[in-house]
């Protein structure tokens, strides 16, 4: 007898189902893009210090509408696939496909498409696309997040909620959003400094005879470093080091202040994070009359307009109409994925055959320097992460420095680590593990000072009693303990890493193209020259060996650390 249960499909098939799509899309995109100028250049990047405020202010201004999209899609994306379970089959294999497809494998379809939307103003659909392509690299974590977070809310506190009849507002304002706050916020910070990596290749982009340039900070230390101006490239890279700072004082600190009273705990964790600005916000008497007077009461109108329309809880079972309304829109989405599919298989099939062997020693060589780059960043920061999280005294002076370099592209930091490696023998590899290190190793040592301070007072307190020496007391207590929290990084370096092969195998300075064989040589190289075939192909490999390994290894190491290195 079939249920909704499993009438859903299953992992296999949902995994199919959204690879057809992704294909299809991607087609799509492509095809769109056919309509854009043959032949389109924007205006060139002055390199004069004196307009480095204004292109720091409109980067500022991109990442903001990129991230209050991300979080749009967050909220919504995240409660559908949290509380439908039918959908959960299909949108969660979504997020695990859409975060391994790097931003640069569509940024040219995606930003040739929106500029053939808009033919009369092209600056719009080049904003637009650096908008959504930002958006990309913010998303998935904070969905991720969000949808973890819903799902492990206690079972006391839904009832709690149920008791008291509470509708989804209600529910949202009071018990879901509270339970996401922390995890969101810390996400949130993450995926901001997602979005400063790809600034420069998401405000300058090169295809085939166009040339599409936004002004902002992105594009002033892209251009500067295709000039060879190193006083440029000092004085971009100092500018955003600045807009960096003064954000993390200024919004991301007072925000995880402020985050904090959402923790849900049995016992005093110690210090709460604190932020000089939040006090003054709080002690400000103009804020206090803006909150009694402007924001309550537009709060609490809000509140009851809401309240009034959803009124209580109600049978969410669909109904006749609903149903059938429901199957139509799934076959004619059905429909549009098959062809689509079939149309991006006829893209492929203008491929040589040579492709396929090519493709293979690009996946294979990439492979090897994402491997490396994540053996060079366990080196360090495990003994590091350990020494900071143990340490809260080394923690309060260590941690904030940390959270700033690691906010600092390393896509900024590149052309200065190409001056220095170019020269070497085989210095291009050299430079592209640098890259992968430099973008990757902050997630590493941000998972493992979480681990290292999670690790309980008592279980330490043990150790000393028994006199462990420093290896055992390694062996048995402080590497299981940070385990789940590593391997936690390791998904997210390893992901990172492979997004970011395509700036570090292929970068454009001082008038040159320097590349390597990698997979993401390939991507740029097809993007640049406008080969939609190659492009296509590539993206499908490299996202189907993130996917795979992501599923062969990750997910095998998450379960052996549930179930044998949990601390719960």
């Amino acid at each position: 007898m079939l249920t909704k249960s499993n009438m859903a499909p299953r992992r296999w098939q949902a995994d199919a189902l959204v690879a057809g799509g992704l294909v299809a899309a991607l087609y799509g995109l492509m095809h769109l893009s056919s309509f854009a100028p043959d032949a389109y250049t924007s205006t060139a990047v002055d390199l004069g210090v004196r307009h480095l405020p204004y292109f720091a202010v409109r980067s500022v201004l991109r990442m903001l509408a990129a991230y209050g999209l991300s979080l749009l899609f967050t909220l919504t994306y995240g409660y559908v696939a949290a509380y439908n379970r039918r959908a959960e089959r299909i949108m969660l294999p979504v997020l695990d496909i859409l975060q391994s497809i790097p931003v640069l494998s569509f940024m040219p379809s995606v930003v040739l498409a929106l500029v053939a939307l808009f033919p009369r103003a092209p600056h719009v659909g080049q904003e637009l696309a650096s908008i959504v392509l930002i958006f990309t690299g913010q998303a998935w974590n904070m969905t991720f997040s969000y949808y973890y977070s819903l799902k492990s809310i206690p079972a006391e506190l839904r009832e709690a909620a149920a008791i008291q009849q509470m509708n989804g507002w209600q529910r949202l304002r009071t018990l879901e959003l509270p339970s996401a706050a922390v995890g969101l916020v810390w996400n949130s910070m993450m995926s901001w400094a997602g979005g400063w990596f790809f600034l420069m290749a998401c405000e300058m982009l090169t295809l085939g005879n166009s040339q599409f340039t936004l002004p902002g900070l992105g594009s002033y230390m892209q251009a500067a470093a295709n000039a060879g101006d190193a006083k440029a490239m000092t004085f971009g890279l100092s500018t955003l080091i600045f807009v960096i700072v003064l954000l993390d004082q200024l919004v991301w600190r007072p925000i995880v202040a402020w985050a904090d009273k959402f923790k849900v705990e049995l016992v005093n964790s110690g210090t709460p994070p604190r932020s000089v600005v939040l006090t003054v916000l709080r002690r400000s008497q103009m804020i206090e009359w803006l909150s009694l007077h402007i924001f309550m009461p537009l709060d609490e109108k809000l509140d009851g307009l809401v309240n009034a329309w959803l009124g209580r809880p109600k049978d969410e079972s669909p109904g006749p109409v609903r149903t059938t309304f429901s199957y139509v829109l799934t076959a004619a989405a059905g429909l549009a994925v098959l062809l689509g599919l079939w149309k991006g298989i006829t893209l492929l099939a203008q491929l040589p055959l040579s492709v396929v062997g090519d493709l293979a020693l690009a996946a294979g060589a990439s492979f090897l320097r994402v491997t490396a780059a994540i053996v060079i960043g366990l080196a360090w920061t495990i003994p590091v992460g350990v020494a900071i999280g143990s340490n809260p005294r080394l923690s309060a002076y260590l941690q904030p420095v940390t959270q700033i370099a690691a906010s600092v592209p390393a896509t900024a930091l590149f052309p200065m680590v190409l001056l220095v490696l170019l020269p070497l023998p085989f210095g291009m590899n050299w430079a592209a593990v640098a890259l992968l290190l430099l973008g990757t190793q902050w997630y590493l040592l941000f998972n493992v000072i979480a681990g290292a301070s999670g690790i309980p007072a008592d279980l330490k307190e043990t150790g000393a009693v028994f006199q462990l020496t420093r290896w055992e007391k390694w062996r048995t207590l402080i590497l299981p303990a940070i385990f789940p929290q590593l391997v936690t990084g390791l998904v997210t370096a390893s992901g990172g890493a492979w997004n970011a092969t395509i700036v570090a195998e292929y970068q454009p300075f001082h008038g040159a193209i320097h590349k390597t064989i990698g997979l993401g040589a390939t991507i740029a190289d097809a993007t640049s020259a406008g080969n939609f075939p190659l492009l296509l192909a590539a993206t499908i490999v490299l996202a189907a060996l993130v996917v795979s390994i992501n599923r062969l290894v990750w997910r095998r190491l998450y379960r052996l650390a549930e179930s044998r290195y949990s601390l719960l």
